[in-house]
């Protein structure tokens, strides 16, 4: 009776012996590894955290900061943080050889509702001090959310945003409908490139060169209307004005290797605009000059604009719900800002009033529970401060062979430094206000209980 016993049961043991093993060997490396090692979940955690950051277009010294502020609230502040535009490292010394964890951002960038969910992350992590693991896992969530609203308003939003720009600089009445056309062929240019990999990677200079060559053809006979200024409004998601920005703000804080990189990368995007543009106008040859003077708008354009561009944001960028007046808030107070900079110190130090308005309220903002994070707001904020049309046009002048260029590019790489100064006064006085607050509250709340 043994021997039938023993020739049943066996292929089973074998069986369940293999599972046990091939368990026991997948248990180091997946989840069970952070409850074996924790400390190894704070490195992971703090690079995906750091990754989804910069793709949430924040600038590599306001990550640098977050990640090691987080490191002490995790009892970790051995961990050694470096930031650079592509890549975040985190080195820790307790390991044997100081091993350093590499992890690698640029997947694509952040909709406006997962850069809101990100910092809210953040925030609950600083906190609760959140497991490690759940961090890492909510980021994975974040990114695989696909957007709130389906293609046609995708469009949609892009042709807002595109009439939006395009009145912010006080167009000809003309000019409106082409503004219309081009922000529906370029925002189906858009959609549908970036499902294409290799078309997306030379979709700015096609995409600049086939607005380039329609509105030369077609559209600049009967609109008196400068070619660049109809082209620059509808090419706005891939002007790198923001790109600019931040490589300005990183350089003056002193990070050389992520502002000089970063900046370079704005250049070639311009660059490639600006090539785009000239191959259009080398073929469709150049327009002719007005014979009038065309006539403007008038001042409440861009105001109007500044609300279709909320509205833009909001559908384009799938923005979080019950957004789009925090979205508008922010974008009134950057261009109001920039105009009173405008009547102060001129048209060239405007940004750095505005920069240095427009952070503190955004700030002010973002402590209400009903409003968005503050990088949602700043970062609608940033597009009417940044002269990323203003460079386009420049480098598109000087391709061109355009009289005045080189006076156009002067001025916005000064703009841009005027932002970045603006940005980080206004960032330290907002934090300079924090810290007084704090601590007259905390004084308060002494006496209270002392009485």
């Amino acid at each position: 009776m043994m021997a039938p016993h023993a020739r049943t049961t066996h292929p089973g043991g074998r069986l369940i012996g293999r599972a046990r093993g091939a368990l026991q060997a997948l248990r180091p490396r997946d989840a069970a590894s952070d409850s074996v090692d924790p400390e190894a979940g704070v490195t992971a955690m703090l690079g995906r955290l750091g990754t989804s950051l910069l793709d949430a277009s924040q600038a590599t010294n306001d990550v640098e900061e977050t990640l090691n502020a987080l490191a002490r609230q995790y009892d970790r502040a051995d961990l050694r943080v470096f930031v650079l535009p592509t890549i975040v490292m985190v080195e820790d010394p307790r390991s044997t050889s100081s091993q350093t964890s590499i992890f690698a951002a640029g997947s694509g960038a952040l909709r406006l509702d997962q850069v809101d969910a990100v910092e809210r992350v953040v925030r609950r992590a600083s906190r609760d001090t959140t497991p490690p693991q759940d961090v890492v896992n909510q980021l994975g969530e974040i990114r695989a959310t696909p957007p709130r609203f389906g293609p046609v308003l995708t469009v949609f939003g892009y042709t807002l945003l595109t009439v939006g720009f395009g009145l912010v600089l006080n167009p000809t009445i003309t000019a409106l409908p082409v503004y219309v056309v081009l922000g529906i062929v370029v925002g189906a240019i858009v959609l549908i490139g970036n499902r294409v990999a290799t078309l997306s990677l030379i979709l700015p200079v096609l995409t600049a060169f086939l607005v380039t060559l329609l509105i030369s053809l077609l559209v600049r006979p009967l609109v008196h209307d400068d070619v660049l200024r109809l082209v620059a409004p509808s090419l706005v998601s891939f002007l790198p004005g923001l790109t600019l920005t931040i490589a300005a703000v990183e350089l003056t804080s002193g990070q050389m290797m992520a502002g000089a990189s970063r900046l370079v990368s704005g250049i070639a995007r311009l660059g490639l605009l600006a090539f785009g543009v000239y191959a259009g106008i080398s073929i469709a040859g150049e327009p002719p000059a007005p014979t009038t003077a065309p006539t403007q708008l008038g001042s409440w354009a861009p105001w109007a604009g500044i609300v279709l561009v909320a509205l833009g944001y909001y559908l384009y960028s799938a923005a979080p719900r019950r957004s789009l007046g925090w979205i508008l808030y922010a974008l009134v107070v950057a261009y109001a800002a920039q105009l009173l900079g405008d009547a102060l110190v001129g048209a060239e130090m405007s940004g750095l009033i505005g920069a240095l308005i427009v952070i503190p309220a955004v700030m002010l903002a973002g402590r209400i529970p009903a409003a968005p994070t503050t990088a949602v707001m700043l970062t609608c904020a940033y597009w009417l401060l940044v002269p990323g049309a203003m460079g386009f046009i420049g480098l598109s002048e000087a391709a061109s062979g355009t009289s005045g260029a080189t006076d156009t590019i002067l001025r916005t790489f000064g703009s841009l430094t005027a932002i970045a100064i603006g940005m980080l006064l206004g960032a330290g006085l907002s934090r300079d206000v924090t810290a007084v607050s704090r601590g007259w509250y905390r004084r308060g709340r002494r006496r209270g209980s002392s009485g």
